[in-house]
This record gives C-alpha cells, structure tokens and sequence, in this order.
C-alpha cells in the first residue's frame, strides 16, 4: 500500500489527472464556442449552418456526404479557436517570459584551423589535431 500511495502522490500522476480534467473541461468550452457562436455566424453569412441532409446514392447505397462536411467544418473551428485562443497567447507569453532571460552559455566552439564544431573544453581538434588555445 505505501508504494502505490507514492505512485499516486509522485508529481507526474497528479499531473497527468489535472491535465485530462482541465482538457475535458476546455473541450467543452471549445464545443460550445463552436456550436453557439462560430456555427451560427457561419449560418447568418451563408445561411444553412446544417449540412446533414446532403446524401448521394450509387447502387442503393447512401453516401453520407454533409455528415463529413458538418464534421469537416467542427473541426476546422474548433482547430482555428485552439490555435488563436490558446496557441498564441500561450507563444506570446513564453516569449514575453524569456525575453528577460541570458541566452545559454555555448556547449561547442569552432577550430580556427579547420572550421569543425568542436566541444568547448577540447584542447585539440578531433579532425585536424591542431591545438587550440
């Protein structure tokens, strides 16, 4: 039993349920941005919101056509509500965080010689072997 509370209480398990929770949660939210507020406007502009009711036949068999489009076009919306709610201000806010930050110091360096990426603690070059100061 202590093992598996330590499972459940090490950080990743916990933050595993939060992030299913909270995507369920914005999935809903994205849902009803989509079916209350894009659909409709793209139903006022073009004037059929619904296009279920699109079918062809071929040897009494029923294609389906409008259910695809319907699908289609929700996930368009809800990839272009994702991409600018939630992708660009979260690209905006990174950059505004580490717009403050040090670049990182550099793990390799340039022979003066030869012009080969070398480590920066190598005292001779692995391709020409000249020694580097």
């Amino acid at each position: 039993m202590k093992g598996f509370r330590q499972f459940l209480l090490r950080g990743n398990v916990i933050d595993l349920a939060v992030a299913v929770v909270m995507g369920a949660a914005f999935g809903a939210v994205v849902t009803a941005l989509v079916g209350d507020l894009l659909t409709p406007l793209i139903a006022a502009v073009v004037g059929k919101p619904d296009f279920s009711n699109i079918v062809f036949t071929v040897n009494n068999s029923k294609f389906k056509i409008g259910d695809f489009i319907n699908a289609l076009i929700s996930f368009l919306l809800i990839a272009t509500a994702v991409y600018y709610f939630v992708v660009l201000p979260m690209n905006a806010l990174l950059a505004r965080i580490k717009r403050g930050q040090a670049p990182p110091d550099p793990t390799t360096k340039q022979c003066p010689e030869c012009l080969s990426t070398i480590p920066i603690g190598a005292k001779r070059c692995a391709h020409c072997t000249s020694v580097l100061a």
